[in-house]
């Protein structure tokens, strides 16, 4: 008897959209019109339903409305059919969107419930989340290895910054780059850029010197070691201010400040001083360091999406859809699973440094194991393997983390009379999250081809007699 895929909660529902699909356009209708009548059914019900939902509570917001045409424009129509440029047409309308965010955010609706959009700061802790998520997608979504270490990556990077771009070592005095750093200031200081490259080769490089001991492990006990390891590194943190005599970490006091990369500074001088020093100093703001992030994150994007689609990606790929059978064709397990623990660890670690240079300091009890499992649920929740979905996900989950359930509980004790601090539940909101995701959407809000085939169609192949008759 051949397997068959298990029924859906939402099974009942699809069978209703796809009678009123064959209503409407004819059963002869093509999977292009299909896919836009649905696209269109989806975002009709959603405004619809927050019209009803929101408008009588609310009010009419105009920016709410266009917000919701602009989504309607862009989702619908079947722009990836146009031939060379269809597939960049959404893509580049959101890179658009989000280059000229800091401009607009201020402007734009208070969402119901969550309060009004995030500000720059919180811009720009996303998009470092955002770099996180990718590269650990790179090990779980690709290679299929479970990493529950992610933040020890993380540390590293946002030490290697500390010690080369501030005062930790006193008793040296090096300049190289740095910018508003006066010449007779102790210390390393060198300029944020090279610290980035620097910081991800480091976290790379022990990403491999993890990875060659603990890949021979599979499944729940390669976990269990890189949760280890990811325990192992907030403890080197708070107790390296005396790692054999030397005052490494400086302890639970952590390091600060960090320099900051000068932006504003660093143009007022290459422009000979043909700015102001108000204009100069106005520019170095949280719009450079947002600005700034979001290229980090596309460079991210484009590294994973062309390590994605070679030779190695599809090695990845191949072990994580099974491991036995890619040993067998002759791809080496070993050296496969390490690559794939570079390269995350690579990203994981510019994200950490630059992230220690936004804030300006670096303390241990940023690197709690919390925050590894943080960046997996980012992961799961967008769908492994795709990038766009990881993208979405961390997205979502870090706004919620910063602001989002502060906004939810302020709203919840105004409206409903009730005293509750929803931030401290977070990671049961998150696990209530992931749950719901689990039942109703387990390939991930937006899953690769790859997956979604799986769960929609199984992997099972289907008997001969079937197809006969």
């Amino acid at each position: 008897m051949a397997l068959r895929r298990p029924r859906g909660l939402l099974d009942p529902i699809r069978a209703q959209v796809g009678a009123l699909e064959r209503r409407v356009l004819g059963a002869d209708a093509s999977p292009v019109a299909q896919r836009m009548f649905n696209r269109a059914l989806s975002a009709v019900v959603v405004g619809v339903l927050a019209t009803l939902v929101f408008a009588p509570l609310y009010g009419f917001a105009l920016p709410a409305l266009l917000g919701w045409l602009v989504f309607v424009a862009l989702y619908v129509p079947p722009w990836e059919v146009i031939p060379r440029v269809g597939r960049f047409i959404r893509p580049g309308f959101a890179l658009a969107l989000a280059i000229t965010y800091p401009f607009y955010f201020n402007k734009m609706f208070t969402i119901p419930i969550f309060g009004p959009f995030p500000d720059i700061a919180t811009g720009v802790v996303m998009l470092v989340f955002v770099m996180m998520a990718i590269g650990l997608n790179m090990v779980v979504g690709y290679a299929g290895l479970l990493d529950l270490g992610y933040v020890a990556f993380y540390a590293i990077g946002s030490y290697t910054v500390a010690w080369f771009a501030s005062v930790q070592f006193a008793n040296h005095n090096v300049h190289f780059g740095a910018v508003g750093i006066g010449p007779t200031v102790p210390g390393f200081h060198v300029s944020i850029w090279p610290l980035l490259a620097l910081a991800g080769l480091l976290t790379a490089i022990v990403g491999v010197i993890i990875g060659l001991p603990t890949l021979r492990l599979r499944g729940d006990y390669l976990a269990i070691v890189t949760l280890g390891f990811g325990e192992i590194m907030p403890q080197v943190a708070r107790n390296g201010n005396n790692l054999f005599g030397f005052n490494l970490t400086n302890g639970p006091n952590g390091i600060t400040p960090i320099d900051s990369p000068g932006f504003g500074h660093a143009l007022h001088k290459a422009t000979g001083g043909f700015l102001p020093d108000n204009y100069a100093t106005a520019l170095n703001s949280d719009n450079l360091y947002f600005w700034t992030a979001l290229v980090l994150v596309l460079f991210t994007v484009f590294c994973s999406l062309r390590l994605r689609d070679s030779r190695l990606g599809r090695a990845w790929i191949a072990i994580r859809e099974d491991e036995t059978a890619a040993a067998a064709m002759g791809v080496p397990l070993m050296r496969t699973k390490t690559w794939a623990y570079a390269a995350g660890a690579f990203f994981g670690g510019i994200a950490g440094a630059y992230y220690a240079s936004f804030k300006q300091s670096t303390f241990p009890n940023d690197f709690f194991f919390n925050i590894s499992v943080l960046i997996l649920c980012m992961v799961i929740l967008g769908g492994m393997g795709n990038i766009w979905g990881v993208i979405v996900g961390a997205l979502f989950l870090e706004y919620l983390d910063r602001e989002g359930l502060a906004n939810i509980g302020a709203w919840l004790n105004t409206n409903l009379g009730i005293n509750i601090e929803v931030p401290k539940y977070e990671f049961g909101i998150f696990g209530v999250i992931l749950l719901v995701v689990m039942l109703f959407r387990p390939q991930g809000l937006i899953p690769s081809a790859r997956r979604k085939a799986e769960f929609e169609e199984g992997v099972h192949d289907e008997p001969l007699y079937d197809v006969t008759h």
